[in-house]
C-alpha cells in the first residue's frame, strides 16, 4: 500500500485543494489553521468584535468549502478566501447598522465603546495601538492592517480590495498619517487581535463539523 504523502507548511495551497476535492476532506483543517489569524485580524478591523468576528470566519470557511470546487486558481487561493471573508464582514456590518437605526445617538456611542474586544484589553500600550488603529477609516484601516499587519504584498492587496497599486500607497500613506508616528514604530502585529490556540481550535471544529 503506498504510503500517504505527509502535509508539511510548505505544502502549496493548490496541491492540499486537490487532495480535498479528491475526497480528503480533513486536510481543510491545515488551511484553516494557517489563515486564521490572518483571517480573523482582517474581519475584526471591519467589524471590531471578536466574537462576531469568529462567527463569520466560520461562515467565510464554509462557504469557501461549498464553492471549493470553483476555484480556477487565476489568483491565490488566500486571495480568493480573505474575498469571501470581507464579503461576510461587510454584509455582517451592514445588518448590525440597520440595526442601530433605530437606537438614540448615545446608545449607539454606548454600544460602540462597550464592545467585547475593549473589555478584553489588559495592556495599557495594546489598548492604545489597537484603539488608534480602529478609529481609522474603514478604507484606510483594511490596508493597513493588511500591508502592516499581515505583511500582505501592495498586489495581494490590490488584488483582495480590486484597487489600483497607487491607491494602495495613497490608503496606506494615509492611514500613517492619521496614527502618530511613535505608534507607527511600536507596532507590533503580534500585539494586536490576538487568535490564542483555543479560539483557533473552536473555529476549526466547528467548520469541521459541519462540512
Amino acid at each position: 500500500m503506498p504510503q500517504q504523502q505527509v502535509i508539511t507548511p510548505a505544502t502549496e495551497d493548490t496541491e492540499i485543494i486537490a487532495r480535498i476535492l479528491a475526497g480528503e476532506k480533513h486536510l481543510y483543517e491545515n488551511l484553516m489553521r494557517k489563515y486564521n489569524s490572518r483571517m480573523f485580524r482582517i474581519s475584526m478591523s471591519i467589524i471590531n468584535d471578536d466574537m462576531d468576528a469568529e462567527d463569520i470566519m466560520q461562515t467565510a470557511y464554509i462557504s469557501a468549502y461549498q464553492q471549493l470546487h470553483s476555484f480556477t486558481g487565476k489568483s491565490a487561493f488566500s486571495t480568493w478566501l480573505i474575498r469571501i471573508l470581507i464579503n461576510e464582514s461587510l454584509l455582517h456590518k451592514k445588518r448590525r447598522l440597520r440595526r442601530q437605526e433605530i437606537l438614540s445617538k448615545q446608545e449607539i456611542i454606548e454600544s460602540h465603546n462597550d464592545t467585547p474586544l475593549n473589555s478584553l484589553m489588559n495592556k495599557e500600550l495594546k489598548n492604545i495601538l489597537e484603539k488608534a488603529v480602529l478609529t481609522l477609516p474603514e478604507k484606510y484601516r483594511l490596508v493597513f492592517v493588511m500591508r502592516e499587519i499581515e505583511n500582505m504584498s501592495t498586489g495581494e492587496t490590490m488584488d483582495v480590495l480590486n484597487i489600483g497599486e497607487s491607491n494602495v500607497k495613497i490608503r496606506l500613506n494615509r492611514a500613517k498619517e492619521m496614527l502618530r508616528n511613535e505608534l507607527s514604530t511600536q507596532f507590533k502585529s503580534q500585539q494586536l487581535f490576538d487568535f490564542h490556540l483555543t479560539r483557533c481550535d473552536r473555529v476549526v471544529n466547528f467548520v469541521m463539523d459541519r462540512i
